[in-house]
This record gives C-alpha cells, sequence and structure tokens, in this order.
C-alpha cells in the first residue's frame, strides 16, 4: 500500500496547508497579470567562510591567519587574485560573474554577519536561523512563512509560497500554506503526470480527516495551475545559461515559476557543501567550485528574469561562517559571522554594508572568529519590510527587539 509519505515523495510534490488559503479552482484561471514583490532566499547549508568570499584583503590579519588559503590582494584584471570591491574588500575571483552586478549597483553585500547565539552546531545553528529566534528551539513555525501569516491574502495561488527542494524547510514552516517541489519537470503536460494528478485527487478524496482532505485539494490545485501554466516549457531569457546542477536547476524553475505568472510571493533554494573542514583551497580548492556554481547562478538568474528584477529580491544566508586561522589541513572549522549577498529589487548595490570588525586578535570573537556586527534577524526585517511590505515586524520575529535604525540599509526605504 502507498503511504501519503512515498506518495508525495515520489511525486516530486509536497504542500503543507492548516485552511488559510482558499480552495476554489477559480482562482487559478486566469492567472494574474499583476506582478507583486517575490523574496528568493538561497541557503548555503554548511556554514560559508564568508572571508575568502568576499576578502578583507586590505586587513592587515586576514593574511596572516592564512598563509596557505588567502586570496591574493588584486592585481589589475588578474583572474588568480581577489576582484577588487572598494580598495578594502574584494570577491573571490570565482565570483567573477557577479563583479557587473555589483558596478551597476544591482548586488549589495552585508558583512560580519551571523546568529547572536554562539552554538557552533550545524543543525542548531540553522534551525535557529530558519526560524528567526536564536537559541529558542520550541518555536514551531519559520520567519518567512509568518512574513506570510502577517499578511493575509485570500486571492493568492497555491504557488505563494514555494521550495525547490524535496521538503518543506524550516524557514517555510508554519499556518500559511506552503509548495515543496523537488523538481517542475515532473508536472508537464504529459500523459504520466496526468496520472499522477488523478492518483493524487482520488487518493486525498478518499481521507476521512478534513484536514487531509484541505492539504490534498490544495495540492491537487497547484498540480492542476502547473499543468495550465507550463512554467517548465520557458527558456532562459536574453541569453542567459544557468549552470549544471542543483542550485542552478532549482534557481531556473524559480524563475520560471516567475516568469508565468505563478504568484510566487517568496520562494527558498538551498545549496550544501560549504563545510571545509579540509583543502578549501585559495584561488582554486573546493570552496571555488562551490563560489563558481553559486556566482554563475545568481548571475543567470539576474539576467533571465531582466526587468523582472525590479520586483524581486535574492538573498543569500548561511548558519555561521568559518574561523579567521586556517586549521592544518588547509581548511577552517566552524567560526561566527560570514557574509550574505542581496540582489536585485531596490538594492542600494555597489558597497559593503554593515560594520568590519577588524581581524586583530583582541577584535575576534572568543579569540578566533570574526565577529558578528549585523544580527541577521536585522536583514530580515528590512526585507520583509522595506520588500515584502509587513507593516508589524513583531509577527515575523518575535521576542525581538526591532528598529529601522539597526537595517543594515541595503534596501532602499
Amino acid at each position: 500500500m502507498t503511504t501519503r509519505r512515498a506518495f508525495l515523495g515520489r511525486g516530486g510534490l509536497a504542500l503543507v496547508s492548516f485552511g488559510l488559503a482558499p480552495r476554489s479552482l477559480a482562482r487559478l484561471a486566469p492567472l494574474a497579470n499583476s506582478r507583486g514583490k517575490t523574496l528568493v532566499v538561497l541557503f548555503q547549508r554548511g556554514a560559508c567562510d564568508g572571508l575568502n568570499t568576499v576578502i578583507p584583503y586590505a586587513d592587515r590579519g586576514y593574511r596572516a591567519a592564512r598563509p596557505s588559503i588567502a586570496i591574493p590582494v588584486p592585481r589589475g584584471n588578474a583572474r588568480d587574485a581577489a576582484l577588487d570591491l572598494d580598495g578594502f574588500f574584494g570577491l573571490h575571483p570565482a565570483l567573477l560573474p557577479l563583479l557587473p552586478l555589483w558596478k551597476d549597483g544591482s548586488l549589495g553585500i552585508v558583512h560580519a554577519i551571523g546568529s547572536p547565539d554562539p552554538t557552533r552546531s550545524h543543525f542548531d545553528a540553522q534551525d535557529f536561523m530558519e526560524s528567526g529566534t536564536p537559541g529558542i528551539k520550541s518555536t514551531q513555525d519559520g520567519w518567512l512563512n509568518r512574513c506570510l501569516q502577517a499578511r493575509p491574502d485570500p486571492e493568492a495561488t497555491p504557488f505563494r509560497a514555494v521550495s525547490l527542494t524535496p521538503t518543506l524547510p524550516r524557514a517555510l514552516a508554519g499556518r500559511a500554506p506552503a509548495v515543496a517541489l523537488a523538481s517542475l519537470r515532473d508536472f508537464g503536460l504529459g500523459a504520466s503526470s496526468l496520472a499522477v494528478s488523478r492518483r493524487f485527487e482520488d487518493m486525498y478524496a478518499a481521507a476521512e480527516a478534513p484536514g487531509l482532505r484541505g492539504s490534498g485539494r490544495e495540492a491537487f490545485d497547484a498540480l492542476d495551475m502547473l499543468r495550465t501554466a507550463d512554467p517548465a516549457g520557458l527558456r532562459p531569457a536574453t541569453g542567459a545559461v544557468y549552470p549544471r546542477g542543483p542550485l542552478g536547476e532549482s534557481l531556473q524553475q524559480i524563475a520560471q515559476l516567475i516568469k508565468a505568472q505563478m504568484g510566487v510571493e517568496v520562494a527558498f533554494a538551498e545549496i550544501g557543501g560549504w563545510d571545509h573542514h579540509a583543502a578549501e583551497g585559495a584561488v582554486d580548492g573546493q570552496l571555488a567550485i562551490r563560489l563558481r556554481d553559486l556566482g554563475s547562478a545568481l548571475a543567470a538568474f539576474h539576467r533571465d528574469l531582466g526587468s523582472r528584477m525590479q520586483d524581486v529580491v535574492v538573498a543569500t544566508m548561511t548558519e555561521f561562517g568559518r574561523t579567521v586561522r586556517e586549521n592544518g589541513n588547509r581548511g577552517t572549522d566552524h567560526g561566527h559571522a560570514s557574509v550574505a549577498f542581496v540582489l536585485g529589487g531596490a538594492v542600494r548595490g555597489g558597497r559593503v554594508h554593515g560594520r568590519w570588525p577588524g581581524l586583530a586578535a583582541g577584535e575576534l570573537y572568543e579569540g578566533r572568529d570574526l565577529a558578528v556586527t549585523t544580527d541577521f534577524r536585522d536583514l530580515v526585517a528590512e526585507l520583509a519590510s522595506r520588500h515584502l511590505g509587513v507593516a508589524d515586524l513583531s509577527l515575523v520575529l518575535p521576542r525581538f527587539d526591532w528598529s529601522p535604525e539597526r537595517f543594515p540599509g541595503v534596501l532602499r526605504a
């Protein structure tokens, strides 16, 4: 017998719904013509090394702490050295595709950002960052879901909140309906997808519990909407080329949903492989491979959406950074602060936001890590307020004394 859990896993779509969204098929056709705001959150799982991603090459402590993995100082247009940003910071050369976006003001950076919680556990730190309540394990929902709860929309489509992941991430857990899609390709217009949809509908129609019937109805509405709009058939625009791999595929599919006007307000994607305790490397190495994928995917997404990027903001997050000093394996260990990229929309780009704490011995957190000078919740608050239009941020960030004065200032007011 096929269980609901197994069926959802093989079918490529999972949905959480607790009754806030209407279940009428009428809202599926015609698709909305108006373009609303969209926030895309990209989580770098494993703790990205912010110091070798956006390099503080002018800080004396940087090179002294990393004799074998430091990125060389900028040398004109050299591709084997840092790409100069402002005379103090430079991009890792693997992020070359992002440099034009920095220069035209589409890309902003927040450095020394992270969680105030001291944990060095990946699991706990990711949970705290996605729940938006560092140090509190009892929080039931995620901050992205609470953004939706703070702005109820009875006319929302089933794709108001979507994650291009096999299962729903912690950030989207909660009372507001959200969809997790492993792949849009699983739901084309072919006979196999129609069979999947019919089987899905029959299974949930037979459910006795009203809650299960409602969740099944919402999921089937989402399948029906995918078949009608066929976003998977939209090709990348203006010559955009996404890198092969999970991240490129996820961002391409989010772009397809946006271009098909599926009503996406918040979207989530993730990329793992940032836990480089060994062989992290400098210009080359494991980090460079990851950054090359990241930079190419973000640049392709921006190019693909074109003028639509005026309504879209992409923000990266990672659970914590890495130690300032390299270890004996040409890698770095679990640290504290890292770096975030913010792209598109009303971004105040071409600048590194936040206060730089310095890398001198007396400035390091616990004597080993880059200190956090921007609480990640201040960035969350700015994204929720200035981009999504959330009026009451206490609904998104409970137990946090937020203030516009502490916003990193990465978005124009």
